[in-house]
């Protein structure tokens, strides 16, 4: 059976419809998700058999009827989270992260006995910056940008709007969709035969391109002020890095699983 797989901003995408903040209705997110992951197929007629043979979870399946509201247990964010690519989310992570890590940040569930969206979000975010931050300095970094976390009103950015917000970024900076940041006009390695001057020069221009794309976004939340600005838009460059950093974790046990299984000492 073929995983049904869905990009960050895809699942972005899907949340903020499930709350009836995008035009789109949450089975469009999906279709269009999935055709254009299977676009050779649309184009020739044959996409019903393809999708016959594409796991359908619980919780998709309930999207899919229209009988899902924008309410979450923690099994399903699971099973959502593990539908975004490159990610390795386990419901063993996440009750440690409701009941210990990130108890203060997520609190009870808002929804009856399920979580909200913002509250998904959180979980799925922790996930994206486990691959380049220790818990504390998620903590800090939330604490920042959540302040009281028993109050949304105070929240410098939602956190569906953030998850959505570098999702956006870094997908946007993928423009040929191989999982790396693109940066045009850099000068190679090969230049003046200097390999290290290569690879500041691009260091330097990929970092130089996230901060004007997360400075472009930043400037779309007048009610900030500059330090708060600077926060979000310093949280959306580690996001970003560290979406990249996730797929670079997912090849690397590819390849070890593959090592391993393939069992090379014969």
């Amino acid at each position: 059976m073929e995983s049904f797989t869905l990009t960050r901003r895809d699942m972005a995408h899907l949340l903020l419809a499930m709350e009836g903040r995008r035009e789109l209705q949450p089975l469009a997110v999906l279709q269009d998700a999935w055709r254009r992951t299977h676009s050779q197929l649309d184009r020739s007629g044959s996409t019903m058999p393809a999708f016959l043979y594409t796991e359908v979870t619980p919780v998709l399946d309930k999207i899919i009827k229209g009988k899902h509201s924008a309410a979450f247990s923690l099994q399903e964010i699971v099973s959502l989270g593990q539908l975004v690519e490159y990610s390795h989310v386990s419901l063993a992570s996440m009750q440690n992260w409701v009941k210990r890590d990130f108890k203060e940040f997520l609190g009870a569930p808002r929804i009856g006995k399920k979580y909200s969206v913002n509250q998904a979000a959180i979980l799925l975010i922790v996930e994206d910056l486990k691959s380049c931050l220790d818990f504390e300095s998620i903590r800090q970094l939330f604490h920042i940008l959540f302040q009281q976390p028993e109050d949304d009103a105070d929240d410098l950015i939602q956190p569906v709007d953030l998850y959505a917000a570098y999702s956006t970024l870094f997908e946007e900076l993928d423009a040929n969709g191989d999982q790396l940041l693109d940066v045009t006009g850099v000068g190679h390695a090969k230049e003046n035969g200097n390999f290290t001057t290569g690879q500041q020069r691009q260091e330097g221009a990929t970092e130089e391109l996230l901060v004007q794309a997360a400075d472009q976004y930043t400037r779309r939340l007048p009610y900030l002020n500059s330090n708060q600005r600077e926060a979000v838009r310093n949280t959306l460059l580690v996001a970003a890095v560290s979406v990249q950093n996730s797929y670079f974790l997912s090849m690397a046990r590819r390849y070890v699983n593959a090592t391993l299984f393939l069992d090379f000492q014969g």
